[in-house]
């Protein structure tokens, strides 16, 4: 099993990329590479001994994190992002892992990387915490701002998957966002989408679950449109920051807002590992990424993905 990693993106990198590396190989099994695509030079001038799992990829260039996403992409093809993804795309590394510039990592997938043969639209997610425990899995968060209802039906089958397997929620619970729990509330999306949802025998629906309701672990699968969800996200990152300064972070609720604790969020519905990191990445992000990948592969998830769409 090799994990690609880009080792410049990131407003941290690569020093923190560094350390994450270091953390994961402290307690790492037997069996995973990784392959640390940058500055060679730079990037040797951390270890005193190489680590036999650690293999360099050398990048002349590193793509900034405001830069134009397809300008930067078309005009840097030696950048560490252009690369990784260009490795995976050639099944020279399993899984890909960066914290560089969003837009950029986006735009490359969709350029290198296939789509799983009958998903109409990749997606990304984020887990919410639930108040007795656990975690909850909202989707889409951005990716998906204006989509139809096919596209919500596809994230729940592809959430459902994937909290069945990382999450390790058996049998998991899907409810779509919406501004009421009656069959007929919201706008025509969630009309529509409610109908598709409640007719598929693919996911366990339960029906529509209001704002109040996200946090309680009332469903595991949520599912929206990824302008509502990115609002969601970005209103649980300020719920972090907020407890953090009043000195509940260490809260066992509170804590568990802090995105570090998941380190990224994959790509779903493309057919290799992606995961996408926060620009703001520290060691622990980097190292619970490269633990997310190593057990998306090992967990089968994008086959499993891939067998449930070909069945669809």
């Amino acid at each position: 099993m090799v994990i690609g990693i880009d080792m410049m993106g990131g407003d941290y990198a690569p020093q923190q990329t560094l350390l994450g590396v270091d953390s994961f190989l402290a307690d790492a099994v037997p069996g995973i590479e990784l392959r640390l695509i940058g500055d060679e030079a730079e990037l040797r001038k951390h270890f005193i001994t190489v680590p036999p799992a650690v293999s360099f990829v050398h990048a002349e260039e590193v793509i900034d994190m405001h830069e134009s996403p397809t300008r930067a992409l078309r005009d840097k093809p030696d950048s560490s992002m252009n690369i990784g993804l260009q490795l995976l795309a050639n099944a020279e590394i399993d899984a890909f892992i960066s914290a560089g510039n969003t837009g950029a990592m986006m735009v490359g997938v969709f350029y290198s990387i296939k789509v799983i043969e009958g998903v109409l639209r990749p997606t990304i997610s984020t887990v919410i915490p639930k108040v007795q425990g656990g975690y909850g899995l909202i989707l889409d968060v951005g990716m998906q701002a204006d989509c139809k209802a096919d596209n919500l039906l596809q994230n729940a089958i592809l959430g459902s998957i994937y909290a069945q397997n990382i999450l390790e929620i058996e049998n998991p619970t899907v409810a779509l966002i919406n501004i009421g729990e009656e069959e007929g509330k919201g706008n025509l999306l969630a009309q529509a989408a409610y109908q598709l949802m409640k007719e598929s025998k693919l996911i366990n629906f339960i029906g529509n679950i209001e704002g109040r309701e996200v946090l309680t672990g009332k469903a595991d699968v949520m599912v929206c449109d990824g302008f509502t969800g990115n609002v969601i996200l970005k209103l649980g990152e300020s719920i972090f920051d907020i407890a953090k300064s009043r000195n509940l972070d260490e809260d066992d609720y509170f804590k568990r807002f802090d995105f570090e604790i998941y380190g990224g969020t994959p790509i779903l519905g493309v057919d290799k590992p992606v995961i996408v990191g926060h620009g703001i990445s520290t060691s622990r992000s980097f190292k619970n990424m490269i633990l997310l990948a190593v057990k998306m592969i090992e967990t089968k998830l994008l086959e499993k993905m891939k067998e449930k769409f070909i069945t669809e």
